[in-house]
């Protein structure tokens, strides 16, 4: 018997394959060491940035740092980081306004809904809901909302700004995309003059917008920055009153409303190694609790 040929043509065609298969399968392998090593060297950059940020976070959180202090800044090669500190004082503390319901306060709130474009009646109903929210259960204010299967406010103060999104008409203000920036549950309360914002200053009772610049103007110094060298420094609170060039009548307005030095401030802290960055933000009181400690 004769043994059957082989055909040169399938021969062909399987090597090709196999050379295929081995290719593909080596491209397969390489593609794979890459991602485990691209993988690899972003988490350990990872570690590293995050470990750069606590570090900046260490020196923010010293007793003595301020926000001039020059190691809040570090480079060392690819790697650093950069903390900042900002005081929480300057923004409105919504429970200090809301709790006990002191007209002056809540009015001031109203003052400030109205100038971020809630009409009368949106800045009405929600100021009364959240009354209702921080005050005692079975007095309903007049434009609150009444309780029902599906709302239950806890009448106590807020715990989380997260919460004043379940109040009862607060989508005129949540629907701003920067509602929070000007909100804090953390301060001692009265309004820092030293650390809020041109939107906040301006509002106050007897500043109005001109003076407001004209003091941010002397407290951020020439380069208009808070925390800089140039900053002018003020010792006291009529110091500071004067530079509003307030009145006596005035500044008797003010009178619980303000104050200066808060020693609630707010940590930013963000390390990196090459491209990849870590961020940690803090809320803290000078030598006393952390409210809030955060991965950014």
């Amino acid at each position: 018997m004769k043994r059957p040929r082989a055909n040169p043509g399938s021969t062909l065609l399987l090597s090709l394959w196999a050379l295929v298969l081995l290719a593909s399968m080596i491209l397969t392998w390489t593609g794979y060491i890459e991602r485990t090593i691209r993988v690899s060297r972003e988490t350990n950059f990872g570690l590293v940035a995050a470990a750069m940020a606590d570090s900046g976070a260490a020196v923010a959180l010293h007793p003595l740092a301020s926000p001039r202090t020059a190691l809040l800044r570090a480079n060392f090669g690819d790697r650093g980081y950069r903390a900042t500190i900002t005081g929480e004082g300057g923004k409105l503390n919504l429970n200090w306004l809301l709790t006990g319901q002191d007209p002056r306060r809540v009015s001031f709130l109203k003052e400030y809904l109205s100038s971020r474009g809630l009409t009368l009646e949106q800045t009405g109903a929600l100021v009364d809901c959240m009354l209702d929210w921080v005050g005692p259960p079975g007095l309903a204010h007049l434009n609150g909302a009444l309780e029902a299967a599906d709302y239950h406010p806890p009448h106590r103060p807020f715990v989380s700004l997260d919460e004043v999104r379940l109040v009862k008409n607060s989508g005129p203000l949540t629907a701003l995309a920067d509602w929070r920036d000007d909100f804090t549950l953390y301060s001692q309360g009265p309004i820092d003059l030293l650390a809020a914002q041109f939107r906040v200053l301006s509002l106050l009772p007897g500043v109005g917008p001109d003076r407001a610049r004209a003091f941010l103007q002397l407290r951020q110094g020439p380069d208009g920055i808070d925390g800089t060298e140039d900053d002018h420094v003020f010792e006291s609170l009529p110091e500071v009153v004067e530079a509003l060039s307030l009145t006596q009548t005035e500044s008797t307005v003010l009178d619980g409303l303000v104050a200066i030095h808060d020693p609630t401030v707010r940590i930013r802290s963000t390390g990196w190694q090459g491209s990849v960055r870590r961020s940690l933000e803090i809320v803290t009181r000078r030598q006393g609790p952390i409210f809030l400690w955060q991965e950014l």
